[in-house]
């Protein structure tokens, strides 16, 4: 060991079996950080445990299903109609309601959309009251014969009331009451872009008021494949997990 000049070295002498501690002592604040992140890191993985747990044993399920139950007390979901189709923008919203199936007015006061409909009835069993509502004349009549050929029982054939007059826009609206949803999808089907609007009538006939953008009726086969996709049942969607 080297000593400085001067000095015995016998006084600085290192004699034993350890050596002097050349780093700093230990902090106190350090051990309770490490104490403190232990206890948490504890804690999160209990949480988890229990979390994992909840989801096996189905509670997470049946907090779900209370929550359901909470926002419709009846215990079963709100259930909308379901209309055959939007009315046209350009259909009046009142007028008077058709006394009887051979007899047509304007469209009185809605109400509640038509329902929604899986089965046609037969044309012959479908009263159907042609009207015009565009300035072009014999429109009503040709389309009359050709629904006439198509087995269809034709009532009032006419121009349309003053109420409807050059303010349907779409190819045709077809009006009728609750009763005359089926007669309303089957004609329907036998022209494109045509719209629905319901009224307060009780019989099933079916106003067939022809608009500004009325060409011709659909050819037959057109006619039977748009009745088939009219009268499929819409799809349910799946529910989404966590969702009522």
């Amino acid at each position: 060991m080297l000593t400085p000049q001067g000095l015995k070295g016998k006084q600085f002498r290192i004699t034993g079996t350890s050596y002097p501690r050349l780093g700093p002592p230990p902090r106190r604040g350090r051990r309770v950080l490490m104490v403190v992140g232990s206890l948490l890191a504890l804690a999160l993985i209990a949480l988890g445990g229990v979390q994992v747990v909840d989801i096996f044993t189905g509670k997470a399920k049946h907090g779900a299903a209370q929550a359901c139950a909470s926002a419709h007390p009846s215990g079963h979901p709100a259930a909308a109609g379901k209309p055959l189709a939007a009315p046209s923008p350009g259909a009046p919203a009142s007028g008077s309601a058709p006394a009887g199936a051979g007899a047509s007015a304007a469209p009185s006061a809605l109400g509640s959309p038509l329902p929604g409909v899986t089965a046609a009835p037969q044309p012959q069993t479908v009263t159907v009251n042609v009207l015009n509502s565009t300035d072009k004349a014999g429109l009503a009549k040709n389309t009359a014969d050709e629904l006439k050929k198509r087995g269809f029982t034709v009532g009032k054939v006419g121009n349309a009331p003053s109420a409807l007059q050059k303010k349907v826009p779409g190819s045709a609206v077809l009006v009728a009451g609750q009763s005359g949803a089926g007669g309303a999808a089957l004609l329907g089907a036998q022209v494109a872009g045509a719209s629905t609007m319901a009224d307060q009538r009780t019989d099933g006939s079916v106003d067939f008021v022809i608009g500004d953008g009325y060409t011709a009726l659909l050819d037959p086969t057109a006619a039977a494949s748009a009745l088939a996709e009219a009268l499929k049942p819409s799809p349910t969607p799946s529910p989404v997990p966590g969702s009522c």
